[in-house]
């Protein structure tokens, strides 16, 4: 009966129902407040302060229409018996005592007292990403809230179009080009939309439901660009187990931001992960590692181990809330392993080679070539190409000495050049003169003697 008569009492006009309101700085709260729908016709308002000297915020008489007044906003659903007021960029100040009401004349007011709270947040204020590219946002909010619904929508035109909603921790949820995970072990909302372009630009709100009475909000401005310094994807072989070198431009806004490299698997986002914080330093050795040169605004990396299930990575910014554009898209086209195994050409120890590359291929990379590791042996055919040339010079030198000798020989021995030799018995020597020109020889042959005297002296002549 006390349930029963408590419940009554609050329907009577002037009795005052209260709710309990937490705000975070920078953000927003959209508070619900009930009417008896006899009072549709009437106007609603929300004011500040005690009730005896509350101050109006808002007060309208309009229906089913959003109206404005400063950071106050009030929408009056007639249908429903419910009017909305949403406060905008909350400020500590602005904590205290507010009443949502209905203006009943000759009777006293219907109201509801709301007791607003603002705690110190730190809110999304604008997240810049790229055409053609991906974007992570995160959001991140108390783990007193892990288990009320969350919201991401776009607003346009004093309305907010729902994009998706997460009601389960566990898993990411799609919608086209959008999807969202709730990681509520980490109290981190993260949205994850692909594929941009410059339309998606516009004013974003992330909200979470606490209750029927309640909800707060944070609301960030999307740019979406389309810079020219940087290409929007490359594409790259290499051989199954093997390494290949990656080179990304990014553009100048983002040189003290951190750098990553991240692969893409299904709807892991990032299945791994390499980020460079540091001007012209390695990252420490993995499977990825980077080396960000902000003079020439190129982020340079090597993956090494790829296999074909490593095909998508993404070269991007992170900012210093922990968002992320994803700027270039990488493609590894992986291929059977060769027999010679390829050597990096990049080493940690020492910086990349430099940039200056063709305008053209700014943002492009190189697919690094096998090395050569050891001496190749010298082939049989050529060995005796190398042999058959040193005997050739021999012998030609040694044709060219010989012929040299026997002329000098002829010139000084003209007239002896055709004689015998012959053989003196009182000292029994024999003298040989031997001629170079082989056709004298020959005919001196053919014109011996045939006396038999004569016959020895001339064998030796012929030899």
């Amino acid at each position: 009966m006390k349930i029963i008569l408590t419940f009554t009492l609050m329907m009577i006009p002037g009795v005052v129902s209260s709710i309990s309101v937490t705000g975070y700085s920078g953000g927003g709260v959209t508070i619900t407040c009930k009417y008896d729908k006899g009072y549709t016709a009437n106007k609603k308002y929300f004011c500040k302060g005690q009730w005896s000297e509350c101050t109006d915020q808002i007060k309208t008489d309009k229906k089913n229409k959003w109206v404005h007044s400063g950071r106050f906003s009030l929408y009056d659903n007639t249908r429903s018996a419910v009017f909305t007021v949403t406060i905008r960029d909350l400020r500590e100040l602005d904590s205290d005592t507010y009443y949502c009401g209905t203006d009943i004349s000759a009777k006293k007011d219907s109201y509801t007292e709301v007791n607003l709270k603002v705690i110190r947040g730190q809110q999304i204020r604008t997240v810049r990403g790229y055409s053609g590219g991906n974007i992570i946002i995160n959001y991140k909010y108390e783990m007193k809230h892990k288990n009320h619904e969350k919201y991401f929508c776009k607003t346009a035109a004093d309305q907010c179009f729902t994009v998706i909603n997460s009601n389960r921790a566990a898993e990411w949820k799609q919608d086209r080009r959008f999807s969202v995970h709730d990681d509520r072990s980490a109290g981190l909302l993260r949205v994850f939309i692909r594929e941009l372009n410059e339309n998606d630009s516009g004013e974003y709100k992330i909200t979470v439901k606490v209750s029927e009475d309640y909800s707060f909000f944070s609301e960030f401005n999307l740019d979406i660009r389309d810079d020219g310094c940087c290409v929007k994807s490359i594409s790259l072989s290499a051989a199954a187990g093997g390494s290949v070198n990656i080179s990304c431009k990014y553009p100048q806004s983002h040189i003290s931001d951190v750098k990553f490299l991240c692969w893409r698997s299904g709807a892991d986002l990032c299945a791994e992960e390499t980020s460079v914080k540091e001007s012209r330093r390695w990252s420490p050795e993995g499977k990825i590692q980077l080396y960000d040169d902000r003079e020439e605004q190129l982020l340079t990396g090597r993956i090494s181990h790829v296999t074909e299930q490593h095909s998508e990575y993404w070269c991007g910014v992170q900012s210093d809330q922990g968002h992320k554009s994803f700027i270039t898209r990488v493609l590894i086209d992986v291929t059977e392993q060769t027999s010679t195994p390829s050597s990096s050409s990049l080493s940690p120890s020492s910086p990349p080679p430099s940039s200056s590359t063709p305008s053209s291929s700014s943002s492009l990379s190189s697919v690094e070539s096998p090395a050569i590791t050891s001496a190749s042996p010298v082939t049989g055919s050529s060995l005796v190409v190398s042999v058959s040339v040193v005997l050739l010079l021999i012998i030609t030198g040694l044709v060219f000495m010989i012929g040299t000798l026997c002329r000098r020989r002829r010139s000084n021995n003209t007239d002896s050049s055709s004689k015998t030799s012959h053989v003196t018995p009182a000292n029994n020597e024999a003298v040989y003169h031997y001629d170079c020109n082989y056709e004298e020889a020959e005919d001196t042959y053919r014109q011996s003697p045939t006396n038999t005297s004569d016959s020895s002296d001339n064998i030796y002549a012929n030899v």
